[in-house]
């Protein structure tokens, strides 16, 4: 099964309806509206393994592979059709060399609506870290 459909799927086959983009009075968004960080973990996971897979690590290529990265990963999410919501991606890669390597994030939003979605991704010469934020424009 390919990937992209079951990660489409999960929002109604990246349709939206009439109604869902009109509605500009909503100030939650409806349960099939919210972001969801397990279809976004796959979808990032997916965008991490088609982009990386094979290469290694080149601190020259780094700050282009990110971009690349970041800006697939929010076309994606855009395809999501989640009107209402604005995101952020945040893409780090560092070489393997051993060390220890600690990321934190401080948010000031609603639990209820807004959300986010990370995944990682290894291989012998490099990490990457993928994070997708989900923000629910009032």
């Amino acid at each position: 099964m390919n990937g992209d459909a079951g990660v489409m799927s999960a929002y109604g086959g990246g349709s939206s309806t009439a109604a869902a983009n009109d509605d500009t009075s909503l100030i939650r968004p409806n349960f099939k509206q919210k972001f969801r960080p397990t279809v976004v973990q796959m979808l990032i996971h997916q965008v991490l393994v088609n982009k990386l897979a094979g290469r290694v690590y080149d601190s020259e290529e780094c700050s282009a592979w990110t971009r690349e990265i970041a800006d697939d990963i929010r076309a994606r999410l855009k395809e999501l059709n989640l009107d209402r919501y604005k995101f952020v991606v945040q893409v780090v890669i560092g070489e393997m060399r051993g060390e220890g390597v600690k990321m934190n994030c401080r948010c000031f939003w609603d639990p209820d609506a807004d959300n986010l979605a990370q995944d990682l991704f290894t291989n012998d010469s490099m990490f990457c870290v993928a994070a997708a934020f989900g923000v629910f424009y009032y």
